[in-house]
């Protein structure tokens, strides 16, 4: 493999050779980039546009210089792709689509711009350094409890005990969800998960595997949900994608993108690879109209995630007897709940037909989780009491029977188990029978004895479910 020593402001040097690539911090020059070289002519300087904390994706552009074959600006560079070295000929980018629409610089600088001028991105931040993680979601967790008591509300094993539902029991796993990853390139008001292009957290090769051989080995699972951050831009997103669908024709996957992805440097070929693989896409698009998109999810979102969805159709995506699954979720901008799916997918429908010609197949109405990101939001404008008691007091009982957690099996980024993905967040890990009779009683009397699935003192290490 070539690798090219690049540096800013400089005239590009000559090519090195090696096997070993080395990872440097954002602040050292010149650096390595990772197994490829940028394709562009001797003695060009190239600037850095943005780059993943993990040391993993340089994003790289060359403002004078395009790809003489497409018109234009060079595209990223990312490990794991072979790039021919255009030092010595002409430059010509790789993947080059004669046909392709220019490609829009990334997202990331903009989202580290707004991150950076957020004061109170900066002081979760902050926090997080000082404290850790643990210690926030233990305190947000206190804030959720003492608003339920102040209130009066009761915690949810005794909201199911009012209307006569047993415990929650587990059924064999149907779905495998699997968080690859914290990186992603916007940073959303509400997100549960608080992701972010400064989040390095990645699955890795061998946790990655591990999850592959799990599809293998229990054909109870249909379904692998695969989520982040945004996981197209985790280094094993394509393997795991392909292993998965080559070891399973069967398994249905699921891609939760977040549309702005599809923009991208780099990832100008992502729509035909989601669609050769027949990948299922559930893409966020909170509104239909730009200033709610944008004051949620940030400057510039709302156009490149209908450029997403425009390319989506261009392969197939949304389109009748395709095959191809393009799904939309709403979710609300503020402390109130999502309208009903069946009078809001009309609308949606018809406004993005009409104003730009996209399609897709459902719409799926979710409302936002009062954790981290989002509950914090909450907590500052002095709304959370107020949203923990619109949650509560909608409760349906009809909802229980179809709870994720009873057929799911949640892994993050680092291969720890959970119900679900908001119980990934909140630190709920599953407990075993094993576990269980370990702390002096079975699993069952362990959780269906508890008042609620958080203590004041903090979460408590278990799901919702009880395991057999």
């Amino acid at each position: 493999m070539q690798l090219g020593m690049l540096s800013t402001g400089e005239q590009q040097p000559h090519v090195t050779q090696s096997r070993q690539p080395k990872q440097y911090c954002s602040q050292q020059r010149p650096f390595m980039v990772p197994l490829a070289v940028l394709p562009v002519q001797r003695n060009r300087t190239v600037s850095i546009s943005a780059y993943s904390p993990s040391g993993r994706y340089y994003i790289i552009y060359t403002p004078s210089q395009t790809c003489l074959r497409c018109k234009r600006h060079a595209i990223r560079i990312a490990p794991y792709q072979t790039w021919s070295c255009c030092l010595l000929s002409p430059p010509v980018c790789y993947r080059c689509h004669a046909a392709a629409p220019p490609a829009a610089e990334s997202l990331i600088p903009e989202t580290l711009e707004r991150m950076q001028q957020d004061a109170e991105f900066q002081a979760t931040l902050a926090a997080v350094q000082a404290r850790g993680q643990a210690a926030l979601t233990r305190e947000e967790a206190k804030a959720r409890r003492r608003s339920l008591a102040g209130l009066g509300l009761p915690g949810f094993h005794s909201r199911l005990q009012q209307a006569d539902i047993a415990p929650l029991r587990r059924q064999p796993c149907s779905t495998l969800q699997l968080n690859i990853g914290l990186y992603c390139n916007q940073a959303c008001s509400h997100c549960h998960v608080e992701s972010s292009p400064a989040r390095p957290e990645m699955m890795d090769r061998e946790t990655t595997d591990r999850c592959l051989q799990l599809l293998v080995d229990d054909r109870n699972v249909t379904c692998l949900d695969i989520t982040g951050g945004a996981p197209e831009l985790m280094i094993h997103f394509r393997y795991l994608v392909e292993q998965a669908r080559s070891l399973r024709p069967d398994l249905q996957i699921i891609d939760r993108c977040n549309l702005t992805v599809l923009c991208e440097p780099g990832q100008e070929d992502l729509p035909q690879f989601l669609a050769q693989h027949k990948v299922r896409v559930v893409a966020s698009l909170p509104c239909y109209s730009q200033d709610n998109v944008e004051q949620q999810r940030g400057r510039g979102v709302f156009q490149r995630s209908i450029e997403g969805l425009q390319m989506l159709n261009a392969v197939g995506y949304g389109k009748p007897d395709s095959g191809l699954i393009l799904d939309l979720v709403y979710n609300p901008g503020g402390a109130f709940l999502a309208p009903p799916q069946s009078k809001l997918q009309p609308a949606y429908k018809q406004e993005l037909q009409q104003n730009y010609n996209i399609e897709f197949n459902s719409l799926l109405c979710l409302n936002n989780m009062p954790i981290k990101r989002f509950a914090d939001q909450l907590i500052r404008q002095g709304k959370l009491p107020e949203y923990m008691q619109i949650l509560v007091e909608a409760f349906n009982p009809a909802t229980v029977p179809q709870l994720m957690c009873h057929q799911t099996v949640s892994v993050s980024w680092d291969g720890r188990l959970f119900d679900c993905d908001f119980n990934q967040q909140l630190d709920l890990l599953i407990m075993t029978a094993a576990a269980g009779s370990s702390n002096g009683g079975s699993s069952s009397s362990s959780s269906s004895s508890s008042e609620g699935v958080e203590s004041v003192d903090g979460p408590q290490k278990r799901g919702l479910t009880v395991w057999e």
